[in-house]
């Protein structure tokens, strides 16, 4: 998995909600994405520190609600691509 393409779907899922007027906490994204929470929360702090994510409120920033509605769902790349290896054995 890679942090970059975490991040894409962490700004996707929370413009969303922001777009709809709700706040999801830690426990949601780590739902909505299916990904350890450990790193949902690295991820979240790298956006944090970026001025992408306001923490605190739990809400994207200016800049990072511009980049976030730029995110396409059809572009999103996969959190965890399917090895060819496991696919053949199956």
């Amino acid at each position: 998995m890679n942090r970059k393409h975490l991040a894409q779907h962490l700004l996707f899922h929370l413009v969303r909600a922001q777009l709809e007027g709700h706040r999801v906490d830690l426990q949601d994204l780590v739902d909505r994405v299916k990904v350890r929470r450990g790193d949902v929360r690295a991820t979240l702090t790298l956006l944090h520190q970026q001025g992408l994510y306001d923490v605190l409120r739990r809400r994207l920033t200016l800049v990072g609600f511009a980049i976030a509605m730029k995110v396409d769902e059809q572009a999103l790349p996969e959190l965890r691509p399917v090895n060819k290896a496991q696919v053949a054995a199956a």
